[in-house]
């Protein structure tokens, strides 16, 4: 599957302009203020928070539903210079989704009719046609499959103002029937950040 991954992210590039060089700067931690939670309350919201990345560069967060999702800087870009900042890794089944950041050269519907487009000019891969889906009033999504082996799904949003986030989802065929809805979850985690953050990114190991 890294072979597919590293595919369509040649695909995703050619979809878009080059952005600005990135120059990010990072901080771990927590803030906030208010009254103390509860023991049980407070062990909840140290879980989440761990599970809490923020990228104010790129002006995106990620929550990722349980820990079996790991999350992996990679600061990596395409040749044409869009931001690969992270890939996750679903530890059970091997699933994996990808982060790209593309500067706003077009709406979410078209950067996701260009991808579909692409993808059905190859063999093995098929895939749905473009359609909403309730990350956002402008989210667009649709399902590919590579042969027999391998299931996924892309899903496009607004990021903050001039970018766009992409997230490329693949998972194994014969993994099990709860994967996707896991996949769903961490793709749902996946949002531009509408102000200050609140919780800073906590590394991870």
């Amino acid at each position: 599957m890294v072979a597919i991954r590293k595919w369509v992210w040649g695909l995703l590039a050619l979809t878009a302009a080059c952005s600005g060089a990135r120059q990010a700067v990072k901080h771990a931690g927590t803030g906030g203020s208010g009254p103390a939670p509860s023991a049980e309350a407070a062990s909840e919201d140290s879980r989440s928070t761990t599970r809490r990345y923020v990228d104010e560069d790129l002006g995106f967060e990620i929550i990722r539903p349980t820990a079996d999702w790991q999350l992996d800087e990679t600061n990596e870009r395409t040749p044409e210079g869009l931001a690969i900042p992270v890939i996750l890794r679903h530890n059970v089944s091997g699933a994996q989704v990808v982060l790209q950041v593309a500067p706003a050269v077009a709406s979410p519907t078209q950067f996701a009719e260009r991808l579909t487009e692409g993808l059905r000019q190859h063999p093995g891969f098929t895939t749905t046609d473009p359609a909403p889906i309730p990350l956002s009033d402008t989210a667009v999504g649709f399902d590919f499959q590579v042969g027999d082996g391998v299931h996924g799904k892309v899903a496009v949003r607004e990021g903050i103002p001039g970018r766009v986030l992409m997230m490329l989802a693949t998972w194994p065929a014969q993994a099990a029937a709860d994967v996707p809805q896991s996949v769903d979850a961490l793709i749902q985690g996946v949002r531009p950040l509408a102000g200050p953050a609140t919780a800073w990114k906590v590394p991870q190991r």
